[in-house]
């Protein structure tokens, strides 16, 4: 969902993990509230989620996340990044992105019906991890002669065996902004220096 001004907004998100409140040695009773942290179905914004009271959430469960709907989510915490996750979510993030891809399959069999060249040297197609030139100009000339009808159909006419898989890759890749360009996941709004100290 985008709105006029061109802002990206989430309606629902996927559970990661639980991120419980801290135990102190001195104080046996937990400070703070449990954080959920998740990932957004339309964009792939990575958030955390302050639950309702006694509310409790697995992996991979779907919640609503706008503000005037019956949700067991109070609110939005705040978006955090990639370096943020704890590792309960850094492990379940593919699963998680698997089953948000698996789900709209139709979008992203779109993006290989569509995708559009870059440059005169560069195509989209190309962001894609293991598509090459050959690769490329293979998508383009299936295409050409009938639009893709789904990951099934993509797999049996090129060899991109596993197109699913591949997009999962690029948007964790666009995740941990291991890229200079997005294609699926709402970009950082960080500058440049920032992604540099992050990515080492």
């Amino acid at each position: 969902m985008e709105s006029s001004q061109g802002r990206m907004y989430e309606s629902h998100a996927y559970v990661l993990a639980v991120s419980q409140p801290k135990v102190y040695l001195r104080d046996s009773r937990p400070r703070g509230d449990p954080i959920v942290q998740a990932v957004g179905e339309s964009h792939f914004t990575l958030l955390e989620l302050v639950p309702r009271g006694g509310t409790r959430f697995k992996p991979q469960d779907r919640v609503s996340i706008q503000k005037d709907s019956q949700t067991n989510i109070d609110h939005v915490k705040r978006r955090v990044f990639y370096e943020d996750l704890i590792p309960e979510s850094t492990a379940e993030l593919p699963f998680v992105i698997e089953l948000i891809v698996t789900k709209h399959e139709h979008k992203f069999v779109q993006f290989f019906n569509e995708a559009k060249p870059i440059t005169t040297r560069m195509h989209s197609l190309q962001l894609l991890p293991g598509v090459g030139k050959t690769l490329m100009w293979a998508l383009l000339d299936e295409r050409k002669k009938a639009p893709f009808k789904n990951f099934e159909d993509i797999a049996a006419r090129t060899k991109l065996q596993n197109p699913k898989k591949t997009i999962t890759a690029r948007i964790i890749n666009e995740l941990k902004e291991d890229v200079k360009r997005w294609i699926f996941v709402r970009p950082s709004r960080r500058s440049d220096d920032e992604r540099k100290q992050w990515s080492g």
